[in-house]
């Protein structure tokens, strides 16, 4: 029930903010963002958080509401993959949010280059993955999550602000990662990827 209260309240504000973008009627815009403030009531009840926190988190954005863009490289070097932990100790993918004005391609060698000190050119799209659907704790937006398989060109690892260490992991050597960036299944996904000379590319 407490997930689904989330979901109701994260339509609303979607809903809202539509609304609040498109509609002409001084009533109809006091009527959605009525509607807005009860979504960030909601969700301030649900999540624990103050609603000058949740205000400004959740209902700061305008436009109409879309997805936020996720991008994962899979680096490969002898059957490991390389993964980078965050600074809670976890690992993960190399990748973060796209930055407006890159591609998902070329963002994903950005944060390669960013959080593993590599090089990489991008290869081949292994999937593109609706977060909700594969990954734990639903976030305040929808976000897509697109995975490539990428060559590894060189560089090296620098500690650096979002991330402590890299290393290369095989399939039976998988750290505990940081599922809400990518999941065990999204991992093991990409090594058949690697392994697979015709790939299928998966999507939501």
């Amino acid at each position: 029930m407490e997930d689904q209260i989330l979901e109701w309240a994260k339509e609303l504000q979607s809903i809202a903010q539509a609304g609040l973008y498109y509609g002409k009627d001084v009533y109809d815009r006091e009527r959605y963002q009525r509607v807005r403030d009860i979504a960030a009531q909601m969700l301030s009840m649900r999540a624990d958080l103050p609603m000058d926190k949740v205000i400004e988190v959740f209902c700061s954005d305008t436009c109409y509401q879309t997805p936020k863009v996720d991008t994962r490289a899979a680096i490969f070097l002898n059957g490991k993959i390389l993964l980078v932990r965050e600074n809670d100790g976890r690992w993960s993918m190399p990748g973060g949010w796209c930055e407006y004005n890159l591609a998902p391609a070329d963002n994903a060698v950005k944060e390669a280059r960013e959080e593993a000190g590599v090089d990489i050119a991008v290869k081949k799209l292994i999937a593109v993955h609706d977060k909700d659907k594969h990954n734990p704790k639903p976030y305040l937006f929808g976000i897509v999550k697109i995975f490539y398989l990428c060559e590894l060109i060189g560089g090296e690892f620098a500690p650096n602000i979002e991330t402590s260490a890299s290393g290369f992991f095989g399939p039976d050597e998988i750290p505990p990662l940081e599922e809400e960036k990518c999941s065990e299944e999204q991992v093991r996904m990409c090594f058949e990827a690697c392994a697979s000379e015709n790939w299928v590319v998966q999507f939501d």
